[in-house]
């Protein structure tokens, strides 16, 4: 398993601001892990653009809600993400602590830090306290649009397990081959 798809590998030390991992990984894990609950501020993306910057005390946990909530239509990028599954599984979840270094000079204040990440990323789906919101990439299908996956998120979560163990698979046969 490459080191940049691990959540294991990714899971913070005492030290580290930050967790990055793929959507497929971060819907197997169920329950916050401890050292990821001071982890206040997240972005959906994919390797190109940021979708949304949101803050939470527990950003874990606010990721989870914008999936739920998409069903709903209660939350513009959860819907987002459903409305492209399955190649949402490949965004990226970052979680990131506003106490880390980057943000030393805004004092570690979470609402300064998620505006700075904002100002920095352009996200599509952010409105508030953003000028210039990055255009939604033709690519992809706006969160307006029918839902076409599975309305239980049950089987959305053994969507993302198969698509992890399909990933793992093709890493041992490319190390066997």
């Amino acid at each position: 398993m490459p080191p940049d798809d691990s959540p294991m590998d990714n899971a913070p030390s005492t030290h580290s601001p930050e967790i990055i991992l793929p959507l497929k990984r971060f819907m197997l894990i169920e329950a916050c892990p401890p050292d990821w609950r001071r982890l206040d501020l997240y972005l959906f993306r994919d390797e190109e653009i940021v979708f949304y910057v949101g803050q939470s005390y527990v950003a874990f946990d606010r990721v989870w809600e914008h999936i739920c909530n998409g069903f709903r239509w209660r939350s513009t990028v959860g819907r987002f993400i459903l409305c492209n599954w399955p190649v949402s599984l490949k965004f990226t979840i970052e979680l990131i602590n506003s106490r880390s270094p980057r943000f030393a000079s805004l004092n570690h204040d979470l609402n300064a830090a998620e505006q700075a990440l904002i100002r920095q990323y352009s996200p599509c789906f952010n409105e508030t306290l953003n000028s210039t919101p990055t255009p939604l990439p033709a690519r992809y299908i706006p969160p307006n649009a029918r839902l076409r996956c599975s309305r239980s998120l049950n089987r959305l979560v053994h969507e993302a397990e198969r698509a992890v163990q399909a990933d793992e698979k093709r890493l041992v046969l490319k190390e066997l081959g």
